[in-house]
């Protein structure tokens, strides 16, 4: 039987090229095996790794291109912004050799100086991947600081490690563990061996932490601390001293090397490129990728899924799907609640997803002096933090605890072309501004176009404070709200990584306790989302480890 239909929102997502989802069907004369719902990263990865153990696999992509949030496009004539993700976060080397990333035309350009803190001063603080370097940057901070950075980097590395760890493998099933489950125990039990005793100990002290007590147990800082302490909340609507914060600086660390904190990557030629090298792989495999195809349903018929319904009534069948999209629009909408256990839909409600970070995309004729950016050192730079305390991060969350957007938030911008001169005319530059906290739904009304056109012009104001003559240089401006990201992404409240990273939501708890391993109540239908374990942040392993999990299933 067809059971749940889309949503209004679902069915508002841009316009379809005529008559091309009604082809997919009539294309396909072939036996499909698994049909995967959307072609961001994760769902990518999946149908690759699928196609490469023999799946007749078909993925279904709303939009007119491949990538999701990790899409590019000329906001402005000659200019290529990354419009949502707009840095890479970590790629693990295994993915990249798998699926030859390299061979379909993936670049990356790692930045030697990850994190460029101002202060309105003028005062800056460079951090390096070269450890040595920025223990030279912190003696003109603070010789206790620069004398702490290599033992808080290199335990910082120990502990990250660890959860590398227990990201390259599926999260257990917790309770009633499988054999597959006791032997994934076995293998994070020795990386905790191998961790030390006092280690994980310590992993276990640091974890429930607010990022702000860790810091301050190592630093006196407070442009240091401001600027890590904003890699804790990231896309969390958490201020700084609220517990389990150390776990966000922690996760974003996992593909680290020692004394690189924050590592900023950049997809040469825009993060478009990334998912078109793994839609490349996913083809090259043997993989068909339709856009313009528009999934209102999942088909399911006793119990078992059976298929999908476009939007334009034309059904596809196969007894596997696989689905990108967030729990929610997943199993309440496609599927609907009404086939499921209510103990399960309570719990796929409550999942936490709060959008709280905006992009402000600023077109450039030119760039104005960076402090603290040594001469011919512009390549190397990665993210511009101003955040330049703790307690500036807390105030920029008080604000919108109360549904509004502090006239001093905290902000993180990239430029890019600095290392990828296509991305922009010669000269000229692209940066990208990470805002936050912008809470998705405003105490004042609804995201409008004077609001962000508001949000805009505190963003400008802030920077050209920091970096004079920077209001000079731009020639357009785009802003991206929670609301924008909802709205072109589909993400649930404008949350890019589908569910809040916090410690209620990681490892088997993700996205829901009792279903960590990326099935559902419905027989082969799984999910591959950043909602599911590992999360956002560490690109294409839901995907890798969703494909596992279908290749396992006896469905």
């Amino acid at each position: 039987m067809r059971v749940g239909h889309a949503s209004g929102r679902w069915n508002l997502r841009g316009t379809r090229a005529a008559g091309s989802a009604g082809n997919v069907a009539r294309r396909l004369m072939k036996r499909i095996d698994c049909i995967i719902i959307g072609a961001g990263v994760n769902s990518l990865v999946a149908a690759a790794q699928l196609a490469r153990a023999g799946r007749k696999v078909l993925v279904l992509e709303r939009r007119d291109c491949v990538g999701g949030t990790h899409a590019s496009a000329e906001l402005h004539p000659g200019y290529r912004f990354d419009t949502a993700m707009t840095s890479l976060g970590w790629l693990p080397p295994m993915l990249g050799r798998q699926l030859r990333l390299a061979r379909h035309g993936l670049k990356v350009h790692w930045a030697g100086m990850p994190l460029l803190a101002l202060q309105r001063d003028g005062h800056s603080l460079p951090l390096w991947r070269d450890e040595r370097r920025t223990v030279r940057s912190l003696r003109m901070l603070s010789v206790h600081d620069a004398e702490r950075w290599p033992a808080f980097c290199a335990r910082a590395a120990r502990l990250a490690g660890f959860l590398r760890s227990a990201y390259m493998l599926p999260a257990p099933q917790v309770p009633d563990p499988g054999w597959g489950d006791a032997w994934n125990l076995v293998q994070l039990g020795l990386k905790a061996r191998g961790l030390g005793k006092v280690e994980m100990m310590e992993l276990l002290r640091v974890l429930p932490l607010s990022v702000g007590e860790w810091l301050d147990e190592w630093f006196e800082s407070d442009l240091l601390k401001g600027a890590l302490g904003a890699g804790g909340v990231q896309n969390i609507d958490l201020g700084p001293q609220a517990a389990g914060t150390a776990l966000g600086l922690l996760h974003q660390h996992a593909g680290a090397a020692a004394g690189d904190i924050r590592p900023v990557g950049f997809v040469r030629g825009g993060m478009a490129r990334l998912s078109e090298a793994l839609a490349a792989a996913a083809r090259a495999a043997g993989a068909t990728i339709e856009l313009n195809s528009a999934v209102a349903s999942v088909l399911v018929r006793g119990g078992q899924a059976a298929g999908v319904v476009l939007e334009n009534g034309n059904d596809v069948k196969a007894a596997t799907i696989v689905s990108g999209l967030d729990p929610k629009q997943t199993m309440l909408e496609l599927v609907g609640g009404d086939w499921l256990e209510p103990g399960f839909v309570r719990r796929i409600r409550n999942i936490r997803a709060a959008g709280i970070a905006s992009r402000v995309h600023l077109a450039l004729d030119g760039l104005p002096d960076l402090p603290g950016v040594p001469s011919g050192g512009l390549e190397a730079l990665g993210r511009i933090s101003i955040s330049p305390s703790l307690e500036y991060l807390e105030r920029a969350h008080d604000c919108a605890k109360y549904g509004r957007v502090s006239d001093a938030p905290v902000l993180e911008a990239v430029i890019p072309s600095l290392s990828d001169p296509s991305l922009a005319p010669a000269g000229c530059h692209v940066m990208s501004v990470s805002v936050q906290y912008t809470p998705w739904q405003l105490r004042a009304g609804a995201w409008d176009a004077q609001r962000s056109a508001a949000l805009r012009d505190t963003v400008v104001e802030l920077l050209d404070a920091h970096i004079p003559g920077l209001r000079a240089r731009i020639q357009a401006a785009v802003v991206n709200t929670p609301a924008d990201f909802e709205r072109q992404y589909g993400a649930p409240r404008g949350n890019l990584n589908h569910a809040d990273l916090t410690l209620d939501q990681i490892l088997f708890m993700r996205p829901v306790a009792g279903w960590a391993q990326y099935r559902t109540p419905v027989r082969g239908l799984f999910l591959c989302g950043p909602a599911n374990h590992p999360g956002g942040g560490i690109t294409g392993m839901a995907g890798y480890h969703a494909a596992r999990a279908v290749l396992q299933s006896k469905a």
